[in-house]
């Protein structure tokens, strides 16, 4: 069976593996992002199996059950938690709850307080809830999921824009070039902050318009990398080759140049990846991200700042985005490391 990879690739992908502290922190970050993925299986109100009368319910991905289907007297959603104390004295009806039961959106009053409250395992509340009282465990996990999911996105397009342009910049060269690179010198100076504020006072803020907008802004960086790598490659003996052959422009670039130039695009990938998560929680932060109740790191993040008589929350976050920040920066530098061509070839 033929290798998919080739002989230089798995020297570098072995070398990424010794070098411990960016290996550990991809599998660390990998199994955040699952968690996060599968959050409804272990932070919700949403119970996962419910047996009552000989029957199951798989409430967590199924269709909206009521009160009423329980033997509940109500017609809205079931309350599971207090499903869970209705069906405890039958002996043929349970309720598996998850671990956090407690949805980013819901909120917990009591009558013994008002929120923030406390940490409390009793409550099931392993960090406490915000000044809503919304659990805070809930919503860093959704909300790094819409970080996460945010940063990805906005990532595949811009460097799908970008990585195009700047390898046409590169090989057509000419007016071609001298026309982008002033447009592009134009385009950076635009305020991005600005347009955000008008942006969200004009329209209803929501998680598409933000990956819009920083496709709009995100894409000029790696373009000039491309341009770069591009003006190099197009000279090389393969290019020279390929053209005498006679392939045109399209597959020049995409079967030559850019597998020769996929380093970059992995090296800078992470960073990007930091500067996303960071640009999104900055902005909600400022009051200008995502509207409420959506969960957000930023928001959470306001919210400490407001109460620091109850540290849990901004404890709670700033570890979040630590955690997930300077594990990223790991990775990138393990890969930028692990990827450097001067280690896997030589002058002669």
């Amino acid at each position: 069976m033929a290798r998919l990879l080739s002989d230089v690739t798995y020297k570098k992908l072995r070398r990424f593996r010794s070098i411990r502290r960016g290996y550990y922190s991809f599998w660390l970050f990998m199994m955040m992002v699952v968690l996060a993925l599968t959050a409804e299986l272990w932070a919700s109100d949403r119970a996962l199996l419910v047996k009552y009368q000989g029957q199951l319910y798989f409430p967590t991905y199924g269709q909206v059950l009521t009160g009423d289907t329980f033997g509940l007297d109500y017609q809205y959603e079931t309350n599971y938690r207090q499903l869970k104390e209705a069906l405890a004295s039958e002996p043929d009806s349970w309720v598996l709850l998850p671990p956090v039961p407690w949805s980013p959106y819901e909120q917990d009053y009591r009558s013994d307080g008002y929120p923030p409250h406390a940490p409390s395992v009793a409550q099931q509340h392993y960090l406490g809830t915000d000044s809503s009282g919304r659990d805070i465990l809930a919503r860093l996990v959704y909300g790094f999921r819409t970080a996460v999911g945010f940063a990805f996105i906005a990532l595949t397009a811009s460097y799908a824009i970008g990585v195009l342009l700047g390898c046409m910049m590169g090989f057509v060269g000419g007016k071609f070039d001298l026309l982008f690179q002033r447009f592009i010198e134009v385009w950076s100076q635009v305020p991005f902050l600005y347009v955000i504020m008008i942006l969200v006072s004009l329209t209803q803020p929501n998680f598409m318009l933000f990956v819009g907008i920083n496709v709009l802004f995100g894409w000029m960086g790696i373009t000039w990398y491309m341009r770069t790598l591009t003006y190099r490659e197009k000279v090389r003996d393969y290019v020279l080759a390929a053209r005498a052959q006679g392939a045109g422009m399209w597959r020049i670039i995409v079967h030559h140049i850019l597998p020769n130039t996929l380093v970059m695009i992995v090296t800078l990938a992470p960073f990007t990846v930091v500067a996303n998560i960071s640009l999104l929680t900055a902005l909600d932060y400022l009051g200008f991200g995502l509207a409420p109740p959506t969960p957000s790191w930023g928001e959470l993040l306001r919210q400490g700042v407001n109460h620091l008589d109850a540290p849990w929350i901004v404890l709670s976050v700033v570890c979040a985005v630590s955690l997930v920040l300077i594990t990223v920066s790991f990775i990138g530098e393990a890969i930028r490391e692990a990827f450097d061509p001067k280690h896997f070839s030589r002058y002669e």
